[in-house]
């Protein structure tokens, strides 16, 4: 059966909900470990006074008993503390407070009236909101739990906030990983997160916003994930796409894709092989991934986020009831929010490998999963 999952709620309704199948009998899961995720989406230099209030927690409803999961759909939700001082305004009984009618632009406030015909942009901008990612970053550490069952590690860095850049080389060590993990702006570089906080304090001073970038490494994939067959079964495509779904993120590269300054002798990954190691490469400027298919080296692929459009002092747009010139509504929002984005690009980066991989391995219960792992790995050695 093919990993898949809905999501459902809106950023100040009761609550976000999430249903996922697909997810093999007989895998165990930490429940809190995906509690600690969801912490960790909420941290960062230059978030909210939003992540103040809320205290994020999945509650499983169906699908795991005593830690093991039993095959049927998974259900979890997790409660939005903050719907008790929006009750009267966003609820599925009420319909209350003054309309929102002066659209941000670079939001789905303008675009989602046109669409749906509201007469009131908060009618599609709590969905939109990036609140939503939450219940994406319960489902990851799902997936993330079981590509570890097989050895697969997922991680990330920031690598980017405005025009400040890094460029750091594969993945981090483990020492790296306790330091992004300690860190506010999710980085192993103390230099580069000291510019960044100033950044973010410039901005924030002026009444502004700023984006960044960052990597999402995996490690221990085996060669063959995703397929060249179809254009929708091309595991960079996937990739991509689930990376630019995340609200505000504008782009996307894997390994040194965009580096169309080299020539292709000194862009592409030599192929070697040894008795000792297999096939294996040098390089890795195609991050892990040849034809729509993982080749058993690291995975690495960059997301690029936009300054979020919700700004202390509001762009120039145009009241949706007079049409007259108006200044852009502000609801409450972060200055900063790359750091938390690079945990959900974690999450969504998680759900295509863990997707594909049952895809490649199928089985009702873990062991045949593991059972079908052991012939690959036994063939192509």
């Amino acid at each position: 059966m093919a990993l898949r999952y809905l999501t459902a709620g809106e950023s100040h309704g009761p609550a976000l909900a999430a249903i996922a199948e697909g997810f093999p009998a007989g895998l165990a899961v930490d429940l809190e470990q995906v509690n600690r995720d969801l912490r960790r989406r909420q941290k960062g230099y230059g978030r909210g006074d939003r992540q103040k209030i809320e205290r994020d927690e999945a509650q499983f409803l169906s699908g795991i008993r005593g830690g093991v999961t039993l095959g049927s759909p998974i259900a979890l939700v997790v409660w939005n503390r903050d719907h008790e001082s929006w009750k009267a305004l966003v609820s599925p009984a009420a319909r209350g407070g003054p309309r929102f009618t002066r659209p941000r632009p670079g939001h789905a406030d303008l675009v989602g009236v046109l669409k749906y015909g509201f007469d009131d942009a908060r009618d599609a901008l709590e969905r939109a909101s990036a609140r939503s990612t939450a219940a994406t970053v319960a489902l990851g550490s799902l997936a993330r739990q079981l590509l570890a069952r097989f050895g697969i590690a997922v991680s990330s860095r920031v690598t980017a906030i405005g025009e400040r850049a890094i460029h750091p080389e594969g993945p981090p060590t483990a020492e790296g990983l306790a330091a992004i993990e300690a860190s506010e702006l999710h980085v192993d570089d103390p230099a580069a997160a000291a510019e960044w906080k100033a950044i973010i304090d410039r901005e924030k001073a002026r009444g502004g916003s700023i984006g960044g970038a960052f990597e999402v490494y995996a490690t221990g994939l085996p060669p063959g994930l995703g397929s060249y067959a179809h254009p929708d079964r091309r595991l960079d495509g996937r990739l991509a796409g689930a990376l630019c779904a995340i609200p505000a993120i504008r782009a996307a590269e894997i390994g040194a894709g965009t580096r169309v300054d080299l020539p292709g002798d000194r862009f592409h990954d030599a192929i070697h092989w040894s008795k000792e190691r297999g096939y294996y490469r040098e390089t890795n400027r195609a991050g892990g991934l040849e034809g729509g298919m993982t080749n058993g080296e690291v995975l690495q692929v960059r997301a690029f986020m936009k300054p979020i459009p919700t700004m202390t002092t509001p762009l120039a747009t145009v009241d949706i009831d007079t049409h007259a010139p108006a200044q852009a509504r502000y609801e409450r929002s972060d200055v900063c929010a790359v750091p938390a984005a690079a945990v959900v690009g974690e999450a969504v980066v998680c759900w295509e490998l863990a997707a594909a991989f049952v895809e490649k391995f199928p089985g009702d219960a873990i062991r045949d999963i593991e059972q079908a792992v052991e012939a690959y790995a036994a063939r192509i050695r």
